[in-house]
């Protein structure tokens, strides 16, 4: 019923299956720990550029990247810290780092779990220790992404993490958005919106943060392929963001524990102590209609 298969590639890629419900969902974990596909019933779930993908210099464009230590970008891509500075580029290193897989299960579901350590090259950017263990779980028409970050060093660890997931929309004319929020912030024109549930994706870009929201899912429906994917989330996820590029084939529905610049304002900022672990989790569902 459930399964795990390996298929080599240009990377090692992880298969994780439930056969009845006909779901899968592959993960890469040497790619940044990156799920790469889902899919349900046939449909493909996600968006995945296969260029940026196999060019192991470019960050990737699609699946589910993992963001570490930071959500968004800062400014001239510097924080401070004890009153030295860093540079960390947009979303931090998580997603361009390898992973260990260190289990499998296919008791019930269907689940791999992948850890990232601190390192000399994290450490020259990021001056913290770190374990983090990411777990995909897949049964039926959900994937479940649940997370645990540890401090393995000697101080008080800053961060903020979130999850990128890009959804596949060939006809974007056709999607209607339900986000806990009744505004929002255009992050290119640095303006406030009123949200009514759409947006206007003629524009180039649209990115959009909801920096105050009131309540833990949001749902993204889509009348073109006759379905929707609802994102649940932690109380600890205190932003949603809305991404996408005119004339692309995806959207992004982002939770970000820390709006952008947090290393240096401290706003949502997460601190764990030494020693310290911390969960949280994030589930996706699909539905047809």
């Amino acid at each position: 019923m459930f399964a795990i298969a390996v298929k080599e590639e240009q990377y090692k890629t992880y298969i994780l299956s439930d056969q009845p419900a006909q779901s899968r969902v592959e993960v890469v974990p040497e790619r940044g720990g990156i799920i790469t596909s889902w899919q349900v019933q046939g449909h493909d779930l996600l968006y995945l550029d296969a260029e940026r993908f196999a060019n192991p210099d470019l960050s990737v464009r699609g699946g589910i990247p993992i963001l570490f230590p930071i959500c968004g970008n800062l400014p001239n891509n510097t924080y401070s810290y004890q009153g030295k500075e860093y540079n960390l580029k947009q979303h931090g290193f998580a997603r361009d780092l390898p992973w260990e897989v260190t289990e499998g299960v296919t008791k019930d579901l269907a689940s791999i779990t992948l850890i990232l350590n601190s390192s000399d090259r994290t450490r020259a950017v990021y001056p913290f220790d770190f374990e983090l263990a990411f777990t995909y779980k897949l049964k039926g028409n959900s994937l479940e992404i649940d997370q645990r970050y540890t401090n393995t060093g000697d101080r008080p660890m800053p961060f903020s993490t979130g999850l990128h997931p890009y959804f596949w929309a060939p006809d974007k004319s056709k999607l209607q958005f339900k986000i806990p929020a009744v505004q929002y912030r255009n992050q290119i024109t640095q303006t406030q919106h009123p949200f009514t549930g759409s947006f206007d994706l003629n524009v180039d870009e649209i990115d959009a943060a909801f920096t105050k929201i009131t309540g833990l899912a949001a749902t993204a429906i889509d009348h073109s392929r006759r379905l929707q994917v609802r994102l649940l989330f932690k109380a600890s996820y205190s932003n949603v963001v809305f991404w996408t590029l005119k004339d692309k084939d995806f959207y992004c529905l982002e939770p970000w524990t820390a709006p952008r610049n947090a290393l240096n304002t401290g706003l949502h900022l997460m601190n764990l102590q030494p020693g310290a672990k911390w969960e949280t989790q994030v589930r996706l569902t699909v539905d047809f209609f």
